[in-house]
């Protein structure tokens, strides 16, 4: 087919659907000489989901239009971004990422001999790039760092030196891989623009960026793996696939921020060009369509009901999922998929091995040297450990500091559980060495109901959960 098409042909092609392009004169003129060359790169954190055939989508695209695509299972970037993977799981993550994602291009029909998969500490660990990686921090400062990363690393009270590596390590990804382009959703823009300032200080080529927009999980926000009620896993049942999409946002007429309707344009229509919806014949039986926006359109003006759009996204997406679903029953990929997605509860790195517990504040005092108060007794009844607050705040505003609150009723000393983890027994003595709570903690924060939380679990004493009266959104420390 990419024979058959011309350049402009082929930029139409590669261009579609994506929110914005950086370079798109570079782009136009490759074209005109030969195949683009693209990647695109994923770190191999939480269990990739049904949002990432967006991507996949667009990887087909580029196979359409003659592009060498090149994917990069960023197993150091994984570890860099606050040990969201942690260093003895990099290797079977990435053995998890490459057969589901390969599993994904096939039941999409992407012929897989025409892509190349690159594992990034294949060369982000050689001489070369380490020295690379020791100029680009001579130049980068630490607010361009920051700011590059700010809506993909993850942004924690006490920012570890690894997340302001994170940006640098991918803009020098462009020329490892010597691509045209990255490709990429839009919240990596930040991490684009940085590619594009430093890169040409190191007398590397400047790339073109090809951003998809972020597609709107299941309850209207974005799809995250770390959510659990945003998304479908891959290898849900079809049970977990009704249950999930018959709690999804959908709202009669309302266009914005639907992850249903965002599945149709940006999956299904480009894989098929065409959507079913399928109803009951006395509601006018099924319709055919071939243009999205006639589908938008006519669910806007609320033609199509929202129970009618889940059904028939429910049809396709089992479609999609099944040949992933029994690729995976195979003995040794459940096993694989066991091994790099340990049970929780069942690892060291696990909430019930720390000791929180209610305490009462019985007296504050002013500090004699500083314009703030210092707690001068806590009544824990009669536990002994070095007490610490646990308190909620926002970052960038040491003013806004709140308590955690117990339920009412609570007493001193009752304990502090995450929801799920009730029986699980704390260690007497952390070793600091494993820094277990700089671990664990970076999983703390508030919720938007106020309520705090661990990995979305909420923390809980036996009369119910813990919150904090105005700080949503707050860390915790």
């Amino acid at each position: 087919m990419a024979d058959q098409l011309s350049p402009d042909e082929k930029y139409n092609l590669i261009t579609r659907n994506l929110q914005e392009v950086l370079g798109e004169e570079k782009l136009k003129q490759v074209l005109q000489e030969r195949e683009l060359k693209v990647y695109w790169g994923t770190a191999t954190t939480g269990k990739p989901h049904v949002a990432y055939f967006v991507p996949m989508s667009k990887i087909a695209d580029f196979l359409k239009a003659g592009c060498e695509v090149t994917i990069l299972f960023a197993d150091l970037h994984a570890y860099l971004d606050n040990m969201k993977a942690p260093w003895e799981l990099l290797e079977l993550r990435v053995k998890y990422y490459e057969q589901v994602i390969k599993a994904m291009l096939e039941s999409i029909g992407v012929p897989l001999d025409r892509l190349k998969f690159v594992k990034g500490t294949d060369y982000q660990l050689s001489r070369e790039y380490t020295l690379d990686v020791y100029r680009l921090s001579s130049m980068v400062t630490e607010h361009d760092a920051k700011k590059a990363g700010a809506e993909v690393v993850k942004q924690v009270e006490h920012p570890l030196l690894s997340g302001l590596l994170y940006p640098g390590l991918q803009a020098l990804d462009e020329e490892y891989l010597k691509v045209d382009a990255q490709f990429g959703g839009v919240d990596q823009r930040k991490i684009f623009t940085l590619a594009e300032k430093y890169l040409p200080s190191l007398g590397y080529a400047k790339r073109a960026h090809l951003m998809n927009p972020m597609v709107p999980g299941l309850t209207g926000t974005k799809m995250s793996s770390s959510e659990e009620e945003s998304k479908i896993d891959l290898l849900d049942s079809k049970e977990d696939v009704k249950k999930k999409l018959k709690k999804a946002f959908c709202e009669p007429g309302n266009i914005q921020n639907n992850g249903v309707l965002s599945f149709v344009k940006h999956v299904l229509f480009p894989l098929r060009g065409e959507f079913c919806i399928k109803r009951d014949p006395k509601w006018g039986g099924d319709k055919i369509y071939t243009v999205f926006e006639d589908v938008e359109k006519d669910f806007a003006e609320e033609l199509i009901h929202p129970g009618d759009l889940k059904a028939s996204v429910e049809v396709a997406l089992n479609q999609l999922l099944q040949p992933i679903r029994k690729k995976f029953e195979l003995p040794e990929l459940r096993k694989l998929t066991s091994l790099a997605y340990p049970d929780p509860s069942k690892t060291s790195d696990r909430m019930q091995i720390l000791d929180i517990r209610v305490g009462k504040i019985v007296s504050v005092e002013k500090h004699p040297d500083a314009d703030s108060l210092y707690l001068e007794k806590i009544d824990m009844r009669g536990i002994e450990s070095q007490a610490m607050l646990l308190c909620a705040s926002v970052e960038g505003d040491p003013r806004r500091v709140e308590p955690l609150d117990p339920p009412e009723g609570s007493s001193p000393g009752e304990r502090v559980f995450v929801e799920g983890y009730e029986t699980g027994k704390p260690d007497e003595r952390l070793n600091p060495k494993k820094k277990v709570w700089e671990k664990l903690q970076v999983d703390l924060n508030i919720s938007d109901e106020c309520v705090a939380q661990w990995k979305d679990k909420q923390l809980m004493t036996k009369l119910g959960q813990i919150t904090c009266k105005t700080l949503k959104g707050g860390n915790i420390s």
